[in-house]
């Protein structure tokens, strides 16, 4: 069902400070900054040869991002994406094997302008898992 690893979601305390640290420390090519406020955060695209990072910082009063941090003041790990060819099957089959997708289980558009769905990470070894259409 799933596919290639699309991107690692890393919630940063310090967004200039995160993309410096890819761009001048790793070497890496990193995007602008992204304000997504439909989704509450501000992200710095890093291109990596095989797949992405996303360096999410909160935006706005509603972000799940500014809890996150609140838990987590260094920062870490937010979420994985994998791909998957149709979104709407993957999460019928899912749900179908008892998990649990998130919000009202529609996709919606994420910060790449595809179809998205979040699962519980109670169902998925405590990580957050993010499908995203290819």
């Amino acid at each position: 069902m799933i596919g290639k690893l699309n991107h690692v979601a890393i919630a940063v305390p310090d967004l200039d400070a995160a993309t410096a640290l890819y761009r001048d420390t790793l070497g890496a090519k990193v995007s602008a900054p992204v304000p997504q406020p439909a989704h509450g955060v501000t992200v710095v695209f890093v291109e990596l040869p095989n797949t992405k990072v996303e360096l999410l910082h909160p935006l706005g009063e509603k972000s799940t991002i500014a809890g996150f941090l609140e838990k987590n003041p260094s920062g870490g790990i937010h979420h994985i994406c994998y791909e998957v060819e149709d979104i709407l099957a993957a999460r019928d089959q899912l749900k179908a094997k008892g998990a649990r997708v998130l919000g009202d289980g529609e996709p919606r558009i994420g910060a790449h302008d595809k179809p998205v769905l979040f699962l519980h990470p109670k169902d998925f070894v405590g990580t957050l898992v993010e499908l995203e259409q290819a």
